[in-house]
């Protein structure tokens, strides 16, 4: 890379920086040629160049954008700006926006030259300096330069006037106190008929309405008018090739000005009043074959659902969404749905009217259509519609995607729960629940069917007959396995001798032996399923006692566990053994049906939980990757825990007391360990045993001594007499300002 690198070598000389730039194939070959090039601005800075000063200029903006340093050519910006040239200029202003921010001191000397150039006879001087205001402007440069920019709001040249009020907008941000200089203004050009100055004063009009109550209610007088007469002309306007896109005139300022409308009518029902009438000559005469006008509708839906609007005008509003969602993209179907899910608030029977095109939805092939309809469904269940739409729902658990079972199994479960009225119609949707999707429903759910099975007397009958013939046809399913073989278990009998049969069941053969088969079958195949494997051997001691023929079977599947590796099934199975053996006149009255629970307690209990869990959720700190909690900056780090925190030995609400001769010293080490050692030596007296137990427990320290107290006073050479020195034995420090609250003897 022998190039030539002479500021003053040509008159391209931008253009040769960036190929040799470009041609390097390392990062410190780049760097040597960023080097050399900033050397050589520096020099030609220092020499006072005045030729080739814009030139540098761009090549320190080039530097600037790959990354580098470049600092020292701030003041050259500043120079340049005070130029007198367009050129000189527009390359200076350039470089201040790139190279500085509002937060650098530097910025408060461009101030003088931006008032100067604001006042500038030239159109094309004072846009630059708009410009660059518009984007670097702080508060103090807005204070001191808001008057040029409020006179430049009135100026006869249409570019002039867009660039004013665009800068107008960043100075109301930066500084909000200064928006009602800016109303009258505002309002005023509103009735410009260039269209780029209308966007920037629609946009203005908005930044004033969230900077100060005073300019909305100015607004709301004075500006109403102006927009509807706007939106009309441009919805009845002919072709104009200059603002047309896709056969629609200039989409941008509809969504503009159908936005400040929003803005306008919120909360206020005479503004909603008034724009009523444009809002639905829009929504009715915008094509939606077109991705412009599917933005104007959609603005249309979000200005009426955000406005005091009439009844009629908010289901025109819903039906538009409900084409939406019959468009092929799906990126237009998903805002519909999220905006129907804000409008079920408003008007839930004109979105009910779309109930059918919204499931449709959710057996889209996009997941985030599935998700988001999904939701939107469960919002439209009430009593009149649960049996349908639950129907539809089960119906396609069948065939959806696995990933998506999670989901829409875990919805249907609640729908069923939250608005069943016929245990026999809840029983059957659960069961068919279990059937298809038994792996991913969660244990609370199946809990709550068993309790609700043990209350429901009259239908226990069916529900071990279909809970037998769902688990011979769908044993894979984890929770379905569990309900079936607790129900076995408790209601076999009825199971065998077709008890408590309904009209509209047929009766099936089930001998006790296919009882027990059913039950084996499923303690073989969830070998690796401890839950599982428990609830099937008391399933099976509790057949032993209905099925008396089948114990000695029994009693050797249950003895099968009794070497298990997992402790809970090898007691299992040698207390289960030992019933059916040895305890033959407890075993029926030990091994009768489960009393009835409590439905009305487990689900106060089950609320609790949850909201437990939510608000345990909520509450819980961030962590950070390592997991310290995330600390807000300016927060000082809190202190290493002691050692009695990290063992957690020492009671938080129990205060600590240190002139108390009679506390126990190592009240922590009495509740771990469980044993009393509290001192009972005389007062006075050192305690004797404590510490040697402690350090018997780590072996660590010195031979305890056994009669006496210790030795602790020991005067190490070179120490005066006076100042003794407590030496005690190395445990003690270790633990030292745990909980305890005698102080060892010196």
């Amino acid at each position: 890379m022998d190039l030539a690198i002479n500021p003053f070598s040509s008159g391209t000389r931008l253009r040769d920086m960036i190929r040799a730039i470009r041609a390097c194939k390392t990062a410190a070959e780049e760097r040597a040629v960023v080097r050399r090039e900033c050397a050589a601005i520096r020099a030609a800075i220092s020499e006072g160049d005045q030729d080739y000063r814009h030139r540098n200029m761009a090549k320190l903006m080039f530097i600037h954008m790959l990354g580098y340093p470049t600092h020292f050519g701030q003041m050259e910006c500043l120079k340049l700006i005070a130029a007198a040239g367009f050129p000189e200029k527009r390359i200076g202003y350039l470089g201040l926006m790139l190279l500085l921010d509002e937060r650098q001191e530097v910025l408060m000397l461009v101030t003088n030259s931006l008032k100067q150039d604001l006042n500038h006879s030239n159109q094309f001087i004072v846009g630059l300096a708009l410009c660059a205001l518009g984007n670097i402007c702080s508060a103090e440069m807005a204070r001191d330069l808001a008057p040029e920019v409020e006179r430049l709001l009135q100026n006869r040249d249409p570019n002039t006037k867009k660039k004013a009020a665009l800068c107008s907008i960043r100075i109301v941000r930066k500084v909000p106190d200064l928006a009602e200089n800016f109303m009258s203004a505002a309002a005023s050009l509103l009735k410009e008929k260039h269209h780029g100055v209308l966007i920037s004063a629609v946009q203005l009009c908005t930044e004033l309405c969230k900077a100060s109550t005073e300019a909305l209610e100015y607004l709301r007088k004075n500006c109403l008018e102006g927009l509807v007469r706007i939106l009309r002309d441009v919805s009845n306007s002919s072709y104009a090739p200059e603002y047309d896109v896709a056969g629609i005139t200039d989409p941008f300022l509809h969504i503009r000005v159908l936005k400040l409308m929003r803005t306008l009518g919120q909360g206020d029902a005479d503004c909603s009043e008034y724009i009523n009438d444009i809002l639905a000559q829009v929504s009715t005469k915008t094509e939606s074959n077109k991705n412009a006008g599917n933005a104007i509708l959609y603005e249309c839906v979000e200005t009426i659902m955000g406005i005091e609007a009439t009844s009629g005008l908010r289901v025109l509003a819903i039906n538009i969404l409900g084409r939406f969602l019959s468009n092929r993209d799906n990126n237009i179907r998903y805002v519909a749905l999220n905006m129907l899910m804000k409008a079920i608030a408003v008007d839930t029977q004109a979105v009910q009217r779309h109930r059918a095109t919204i499931l449709e939805c959710v057996k889209d092939a996009d997941v985030s259509i599935r998700k988001r309809a999904l939701e939107l469904v469960y919002l439209l269940v009430n009593d009149t519609n649960v049996k349908p739409l639950t129907k539809e729902l089960v119906d396609y658990l069948e065939v959806s995607d696995q990933d998506f079972k999670e989901d829409l199994t875990a919805k249907i479960c609640s729908i069923v729960e939250k608005f069943s009225q016929d245990k026999l119609w809840y029983l059957d949707q659960m069961f068919r629940v279990l059937s298809l999707a038994g792996n991913y429903v969660k244990d609370d759910v199946w809990h709550a069917l068993v309790v609700l099975m043990s209350n429901a007397s009259e239908l226990q009958g069916y529900s071990v007959r279909s809970l037998y013939k769902a688990l011979l046809a769908c044993g894979e399913q984890e929770s379905l396995v569990r309900v079936a073989v607790w129900c076995i278990g408790e209601y076999g009998e009825m199971l065998v001798n077709n008890i408590s049969m309904l009209d509209m069941e047929e009766p099936i053969t089930v001998t006790e032996s296919d009882a027990v088969d059913a039950v084996e079958v499923v303690l073989k195949r969830y070998s690796a399923d401890v839950t599982t494997r428990a609830m099937c051997l008391v399933s099976l001691l509790k057949l032993s006692s209905r099925f008396p023929p089948t114990s000695e079977r029994i009693k050797e599947i249950v003895a099968q566990n009794k070497g298990n590796t997992v402790l809970e099934l090898q007691q299992r199975s040698i207390e289960f053994s030992s019933i059916i053996q040895r305890h033959q006149s407890i075993k029926s009255s030990l091994l009768e049906r489960m009393p009835v629970l409590d439905e009305a307690n487990y689900l106060v209990k089950r609320a609790a939980s949850t909201q437990a869990t939510v608000s345990s959720v909520k509450s819980a700190p961030a962590v950070t990757p390592g997991g310290q909690p995330k600390l807000p900056n300016g927060v000082a780090k809190p202190p290493a825990a002691p050692l009695a925190d990290l063992l957690d030995l020492s009671s938080d609400d129990t205060p600590v007391t240190t002139s108390a001769p009679t506390t126990a010293p190592n009240d922590f080490l009495q509740d771990l360990l469980g044993i009393d050692l509290t001192d009972s030596s005389p007062a006075g007296g050192a305690p004797s045993t404590s510490t040697d137990i402690l350090m018997d427990l780590l072996s660590i320290g010195s031979t305890p001594v056994q009669n006496g107290p210790p030795t602790s006073n020991f005067i190490p050479p070179g120490i005066a007499e006076t100042k003794p020195v407590a030496v005690t034995p190395q445990v003690v420090d270790l633990l030292d300002g745990l909980s305890s609250s005698t102080p060892l003897p010196g």
